[in-house]
């Protein structure tokens, strides 16, 4: 529509401008003493648009030469930046590529445009890090000083230190980055890798949380990070009732009911003589994953004298695991410090009877030296004999 329109003016111009010209009949006079020139109206302004496309073209060609320098220099600008982007693309592209020498190459070229040194210093730091070259990524690294990239310098080498292991020089460059309020996920992520290479145990497990409640870690990972953290935490205060009784209550619902982190503790309350407290961590975990380490460590949960209710509970578990050897070993063992001694041979038989042959070699060991001891307990010598030399084959 817009075309038609303005070839519509264009005729209507054209049919305007024809008219007009036959019949115009005018003249315009021009005096100059001595001299009179007289012309038709229509030449005089054929003659006045001649000059001023005249006039145009000359003043135009004038600025186009006045201008030819700067529109050159603005060429060769142009060219130099077109040139330094292609670089620092290359460079990029090198450096996931793994090309590192190259990705640094390319970098030194792209920083021929000023606007983008600084961005090129960054992917040349990470490629001079990659080929070992620690004085180099460090002048790169020296070369990044606008305040707009100061983050990304900071997150970018705390990255690089923990690459290179140097935990102690990464958390100092985190601490600079959180001075100046930042907490992006990223920066935990590399400050939870510094401080599980210290064996900063408490702060793993912070970390380990917050990232997991952010959905920022895999729950598999976050769970292993936090039972190792615990597991390391409970060590040191294994000789402390009180503070392993603290740390204890600190911990969340789930991380107490983790095999991993529950055995441990329950091991640590019962040498403290804390046998209540062992057994309670222990019932509690089992209520949510049955895990033969927690069936095993029960029986150190009875004081002597008092494991009725110890084995009344594992003959609850027997209904619903009937064919668990740990769980038989263990009613043995609780049977065994009662003195029951039939109920606890039974059970110690019933072990070796479920126990697997390829699997469960240590339990069977174990459990041939238990009946060694309640025979030799019940004076039956011949039969203690012979369970000592089944256990000794089969630890051979």
């Amino acid at each position: 529509m817009r075309l038609l329109f303005w070839v519509a003016i264009l005729f209507g111009g054209a049919v305007g401008l024809a008219l007009f010209t036959q019949f115009n009949h005018s003249n315009v006079v021009l005096f100059y003493p001595p001299y009179r020139v007289e012309l038709s109206l229509n030449l005089a302004l054929a003659l006045l648009l001649l000059v001023f496309f005249v006039v145009w073209t000359v003043l135009s060609t004038a600025r186009h030469l006045s201008e030819m320098p700067r529109r050159a220099a603005a060429y060769r600008e142009r060219s130099r930046m077109n040139k330094a982007q292609a670089a620092l693309r290359e460079s990029i592209e090198n450096l996931f590529a793994g090309r590192f020498a190259r990705a640094e190459r390319a970098a030194r070229e792209a920083q021929s445009w000023d606007a983008q040194v600084q961005t090129a210093a960054l992917v040349g730091a990470r490629a001079a890090h990659r080929m070992q070259e620690t004085d180099r990524r460090d002048a790169w690294m020296a070369q990044v000083t606008d305040p707009e990239r100061e983050q990304a310098r900071l997150v970018s080498m705390a990255e690089l230190l923990m690459d290179a292991r140097d935990a102690d020089g990464a958390l100092e460059t985190i601490a600079q980055l959180q001075a100046q309020g930042a907490r992006q996920i990223h920066v935990q992520r590399i400050a939870l890798r510094a401080h599980q290479h210290l064996k900063n145990w408490s702060e793993v497990l912070r970390l380990a949380r917050s990232l997991e409640k952010r959905n920022a870690l895999h729950p598999v990972l976050a769970l292993r990070l936090k039972q190792m953290a615990c597991e390391a935490m409970l060590d040191e205060r294994r000789h402390d009732a009180e503070a392993l009784s603290s740390f204890w209550r600190t911990l969340s619902a789930d991380e107490r009911r983790a095999a991993r982190i529950a055995e441990p503790a329950a091991r640590y309350f019962a040498a403290l003589g804390r046998q209540d407290e062992a057994r309670r961590i222990i019932e509690d975990a089992l209520k949510v994953h049955w895990d033969n380490r927690l069936v095993l460590r029960y029986a150190d949960c009875a004081k002597a004298g008092h494991a009725l209710p110890l084995i009344q509970q594992a003959e609850r578990w027997i209904n619903e695991h009937p064919a668990d050897a740990d769980l038989y070993f263990t009613l043995g063992v609780l049977c065994l410090g009662e003195r029951l001694w039939g109920k606890a041979q039974s059970s110690f038989e019933r072990a070796l009877k479920y126990a697997d042959r390829g699997q469960q070699t240590r339990l069977r060991v174990r459990t041939h030296l238990a009946l060694a001891r309640l025979f030799e307990e019940t004076e039956r010598p011949e039969e203690a004999q012979r369970h000592y030399r089944e256990s000794a084959m089969l630890a051979a």
